[in-house]
C-alpha cells in the first residue's frame, strides 16, 4: 500500500501518539493528514534500525480523541511552541509545509519572540551546566588513570639501596646543590636469559657485573647535560662493603673487607649498587643522587619498543667472538637483539684497544637511542610511548628513581638541544698493566670532574645560548662594581715570610686581576690593606673582596695606583663578590663524543 502498512489506509492504528493541531489554513493541497506510524517488522523485513533513512517528518496530525467534525484548532502565530525535549527530534521545517513568506510592505521577522528567547537561554545555561558537568567527570577519570599509570610505573621499578649522601669524598657539596648526577649500571647477569638470546646462561657465566657504567651529570640551572663513560676494566680500590646477591638482587649482610687493585665492574658483584656508588664517588667527587640499573633484557626491550634505532657506522662491524653485528657500512636501524651485541663487542676487528672502541660505540649508540626516543614518531605514538616506558619500567631497579623524579627532569630539559648533551670518557693511559688493568690518570681525573662542577665547556660541546642578566641595584654612595679584569694592583709583602707577596699574586692572578708589580713592603704591616685614591674606590674594593680580611686606606697620594699589602694576618686569596671564579683547566686529549652528531663513526 502506499503508505507501507498493512490494513486500510483509513483505519486507526490503536496505539498512535496524540498528535498536535494542524493548520489548516496553511497546509498545503494534498498533504496526507492521516499518514499512520510505522508498523513493527513483518517476517522477513528487516528491523527498523537497519532500515534506510526515514522519511522527513510530516505535519503533526490532531489526536485521536477530538470530536468528530470539530476542526483542529489553528496554531496562532506568537504562540509558544513546546520547549524541546530530551530524547524528542527538533522540530524543523518539512518540505510538504513552505515556509512563511515575506509580504510585501511588512517588515521581516528577524528575531525570536520574546519567551521563544527566555527558553532558548534556559535550554543554554541547562546545556553549560551539563558540559560543565560532563568535563569535570572526564578529568577525575583521566587524572585517576594517570595516578594509576604513574603508581603502576613506580612499581614496576624495583627500588634498592644505592645511595651515600653522607660521603667525605663528595667535593663541593654546596656548589652541588641542585644537581643531578645519574649513575647509569648495566648489568651482565645472565639470569632469566634464553638461549636464543645468545648471551650464555647463569650456569656458563654465574654472577653479574657491572658491564657498563656512566655518569649523568645535570647542573641546577639544566643548561647542559655531560655523560661520563667508566672503562670496565678500570683498577680501583675497593671500599669495605656489606655483601650483594645478584641473583635475588638483595643484601645479605656479610662484612667485605677492603681490596687494592682490583676491577670496577667487580664491584658490583661483591658490594651491589651501593659499594658501586661509594667507588664512583671517590674517583668523581660528584654526588651521586640516583641510582638506575638495567640489565641486557630491558635494554633490548627499550630498543625493540621504539621499533629499532637507526645510526651510522663507517664500516661493517665484526665480532671475533660475537661474529658479524653489522654487515654493511652507512645508515643502518638495529634491532634490540644486534643493538646488545653492538655495544657489548669487545673484540672488534680495527678497535685499538677492547674497552675504549666499545664505550664509543656505546656513546653513539645512546646518543642516536636518545634521539629516537625524543622524536615525534615516539612521543607522538602513544603504543610507542607507552612500550618504551613499559620495557624502562619492568627491567629497571634504582635508588631515589620514580615517576615524579623523571617528569621533572624531562619538564626542565624539554627545550635542551642535543648539541648540549657531551660524552667523555674518563682518562686513563690507555694500556693496561702488568694485572691487566686501565690505569686511572689522576691528576686530568680530577681536572675533568672539577670542570663539570665548575660548569667549564667540555671540547665538542655546543655553546650555551645568552642569557640577559640583571644586574642588581647599587645602593647610594657606592661605586659601580668593575670586574677583575679591569683591575690592575701592585702586591707587596709586609712580612717576614718569604714569597708571599709572589703566593698572593698568583692567587689574583688566577682570580682575574691584572698584576703590574710583586715586591716587598718599605714597612712591617700587622694588616693587610688596600691602598687606593678616590679615584680608584671600587678597583680596590674589588680586591679587598677577594683578599678576606683586608681594609681599606684611602690614600690620596696614591693617584691611579692601587697597592695590596700583605700583613700578618693574610691567609689566602678567594674569588671577588661578584666576579666569575677562574675557569677549570680541562685536560688534554679527552675523548668526547656530541650527542647532535650523526655522522658515520
Amino acid at each position: 500500500m502506499a503508505d507501507g502498512t498493512r490494513g486500510s489506509s483509513r483505519r486507526p492504528y490503536p496505539n498512535r501518539l496524540p498528535r498536535a493541531p494542524l493548520d489548516r489554513d496553511r497546509a498545503p493541497l494534498g498533504a496526507n493528514r492521516h499518514q499512520l506510524p510505522e508498523q513493527p517488522p513483518t517476517a522477513g523485513q528487516r528491523p527498523a534500525s537497519h532500515q534506510p533513512a526515514a522519511p522527513r517528518p510530516v505535519r503533526p496530525q490532531p489526536p485521536l480523541d477530538q470530536p468528530t467534525g470539530q476542526p483542529p484548532q489553528p496554531h496562532t502565530r506568537g504562540q509558544p511552541q513546546q520547549p524541546y525535549t530530551r530524547g524528542q527530534p527538533p522540530q524543523r521545517h518539512t518540505r510538504d509545509e513552505p515556509p512563511q513568506l515575506h509580504t510585501r510592505g511588512q517588515p521581516p521577522q528577524r528575531r525570536e519572540p520574546p519567551n521563544q528567547r527566555t527558553a532558548w537561554k534556559r535550554r543554554l545555561k541547562i546545556a553549560v551546566k551539563a558540559a560543565t558537568v560532563t568535563i569535570a567527570a572526564i578529568v577525575f577519570v583521566v587524572a585517576g588513570i594517570a595516578w594509576g599509570a604513574k603508581q603502576w610505573v613506580n612499581d614496576k621499578i624495583r627500588q634498592v639501596t644505592a645511595l651515600d649522601p653522607d660521603s667525605s669524598a663528595i667535593v663541593d657539596k654546596d656548589k652541588q646543590a641542585g644537581d643531578e648526577n645519574f649513575l647509569l649500571v648495566g648489568s651482565d647477569t645472565r639470569a632469566g636469559a634464553n638461549p636464543q638470546d645468545n648471551v650464555g646462561n647463569a650456569d656458563s657465566v654465574p654472577g653479574a657485573r657491572s658491564d657498563t657504567l656512566m655518569i649523568a651529570h645535570i647542573p641546577a640551572d639544566r643548561s647542559r647535560v655531560v655523560v661520563v663513560s667508566i672503562p670496565r676494566d678500570l683498577e680501583v680500590n675497593q671500599p669495605a662493603c656489606t655483601g650483594w646477591d645478584p641473583v635475588s638482587g638483595k643484601y645479605n649482610g656479610r662484612a667485605n673487607p677492603t681490596r687494592d687493585h682490583v676491577k670496577i665492574n667487580s664491584i658490583y658483584e661483591v658490594g651491589g649498587p651501593l659499594c658501586t656508588t661509594k667507588v664512583v664517588q671517590q674517583l668523581s667527587g660528584l654526588s651521586i643522587n640516583h641510582y638506575v640499573g638495567i640489565d641486557f633484557n630491558g635494554f633490548k626491550a627499550m630498543v625493540d619498543a621504539v621499533s629499532g634505532v637507526e645510526l651510522c657506522v663507517a664500516r661493517p662491524v665484526h665480532d671475533d667472538i660475537l661474529g658479524p653485528i653489522v654487515n654493511q657500512s652507512g645508515h643502518v636501524r638495529l634491532s634490540g637483539d644486534q643493538a646488545l651485541n653492538f655495544v657489548r663487542a669487545r673484540h672488534v676487528r680495527g678497535d685499538p684497544t677492547s674497552d675504549y672502541g666499545r664505550i664509543r660505540r656505546q656513546q653513539k649508540f645512546i646518543s642516536a637511542l636518545m634521539r629516537e626516543a625524543m622524536s615525534n614518531h615516539v612521543l607522538l605514538d602513544p603504543g610507542k610511548l607507552s612500550d618504551f616506558v613499559n620495557a624502562f619500567a619492568a627491567n629497571t631497579f634504582g635508588d631515589n628513581l620514580g615517576v615524579d623524579q623523571m617528569l621533572t627532569l624531562g619538564q626542565s630539559l624539554h627545550s635542551l638541544d642535543a648539541g648540549r648533551v657531551t660524552f667523555v670518557t674518563i682518562p686513563t693511559t690507555g694500556e693496561p698493566n702488568a694485572r691487566g688493568n686501565e690505569e686511572l690518570r689522576v691528576k686530568d681525573t680530577t681536572a675533568l670532574f672539577r670542570a663539570i662542577i665548575d660548569g667549564t665547556p667540555l671540547p665538542g660541546e655546543k655553546p650555551a645560548p645568552p642569557k640577559a642578566a640583571a644586574s642588581p641595584p647599587t645602593p647610594a654612595g657606592t661605586p659601580p662594581a668593575v670586574r677583575p679584569a679591569e683591575v690592575k694592583v701592585q702586591v707587596l709583602n709586609g712580612t717576614e715570610r718569604a714569597g708571599l707577596a709572589g703566593q698572593a699574586a698568583r692567587g689574583l692572578q688566577a682570580a682575574g686581576f691584572n698584576i703590574v708589580k710583586v715586591d716587598n713592603a718599605n714597612e712591617q704591616a700587622p694588616h693587610t690593606v688596600v691602598r687606593y685614591s678616590s679615584v680608584r674606590e671600587a678597583h680596590a674594593r674589588a680586591v679587598a673582596a677577594a683578599v678576606p680580611g683586608a681594609v681599606l686606606e684611602l690614600d690620596p697620594t696614591m693617584g691611579t695606583a692601587l697597592e695590596l699589602v700583605l700583613g700578618s694576618d693574610f691567609s689566602k686569596v678567594v674569588p671577588a663578590d661578584g666576579a666569575p671564579p677562574p675557569p677549570a683547566s680541562v685536560p688534554d686529549g679527552l675523548s668526547t663524543v656530541n650527542a647532535a652528531d650523526a655522522a658515520c663513526a
